[in-house]
């Protein structure tokens, strides 16, 4: 009894914290869907941003159920792509007279979410399981927020473009939008190339165990990371000029995803099980010694 009256706070903690992140995607929604189109569902006008948001939300909390009831974390990766590629195709859809503009920031996020979304599934199903839920899974209330967040991850990552895509303002791609684009493309290099290299490091026996320090990851502990921040910057440059009054709080979405790597369930996660696993190793003290955090850097010493 005195355990569960300590876990209803928690609960009730966890809870709160669904419905804040729930209501904050709502409102960069509202703030983005203004003068932005619309789209008729039973009789009503409805911002087709609001409608990407619900879809985004919907979808985890739809596919949360099964997976509490299962016990299983296999599909939270792929219900995160699958809501990537839900919303973008949305804005495809309803949107109308879209122009390169919108067709280049759709194409953007559909090649970012095949790629990443295909080499996380495949990953996960290889190695049978992920640790990181080990904790979260089988607490309704804890797990229900991690599905959230993914939620929330989903639509305001992806904010400005679908923004700009439904936004009604059309204007011939200029300076920005190329220059964006070629931050993506640099971006999205980096992550293919940090995830490869890994993948190949530790598909060889011989490094079983071990980290890896050779490659781009010699010159980055998470040069992934800093990819994908990278690209998602891109896509900002090149929605930026068609955004206006309140959309402009779209533009949140490259600093969520700096924060959220850098601050929340990126990096600092990783150190701090890095450091667990070889912490008491010269080698590895040595490597974070000489090796950038995050932006690529030739290595120090």
């Amino acid at each position: 009894m005195a355990d569960q009256q300590q876990d209803k706070p928690e609960h009730g903690k966890l809870f709160f914290y669904s419905l804040v992140a729930a209501a904050f995607t709502g409102l960069i929604a509202f703030a983005g869907s203004q003068n932005g189109n619309t789209t008729t569902i039973a009789g009503l006008d409805v911002p087709i941003l609001i409608l990407c948001a619900a879809i985004a939300m919907g979808i985890n909390w739809l596919v949360f159920l099964p997976s509490y009831l299962a016990q299983t974390e296999h599909y939270y990766d792929l219900t995160g792509s699958l809501s990537f590629i839900t919303v973008t195709l949305t804005t495809l859809v309803v949107t109308p007279d879209l122009d390169t503009r919108g067709m280049l920031l759709a194409a953007l996020i559909l090649l970012w979410t095949l790629r990443l979304g295909s080499f996380l599934f495949l990953r996960i199903k290889k190695d049978g399981a992920d640790t990181r839920f080990d904790t979260i899974k089988p607490v309704f209330s804890r797990f229900f927020l991690t599905w959230t967040l993914q939620g929330l991850w989903v639509f305001v990552t992806s904010a400005a473009a679908l923004a700009a895509i439904t936004n009604g303002i059309r204007e011939p791609l200029g300076i920005l939008a190329w220059v964006g684009l070629a931050v993506w493309v640099v971006g999205m290099l980096i992550e293919m190339t940090a995830d490869i290299q890994k993948r190949q490091f530790k598909a060889n026996p011989d490094n079983k165990g071990r980290f890896i320090t050779s490659g781009i990851w010699s010159w980055s502990r998470h040069p992934n990371y800093f990819g994908e921040i990278t690209l998602w910057f891109g896509v900002a440059l090149i929605a930026l000029p068609v955004l206006s009054g309140w959309q402009y709080a779209t533009l949140i979405s490259p600093i969520f995803v700096t924060v959220l790597l850098t601050k929340i369930s990126g990096v600092p996660l990783l150190e701090k099980k890095a450091d667990k696993r070889w912490g008491d190793e010269a080698e590895y003290q040595a490597y974070k010694q000489r090796t950038s955090v995050l932006i690529p850097m030739p290595p120090r010493g």
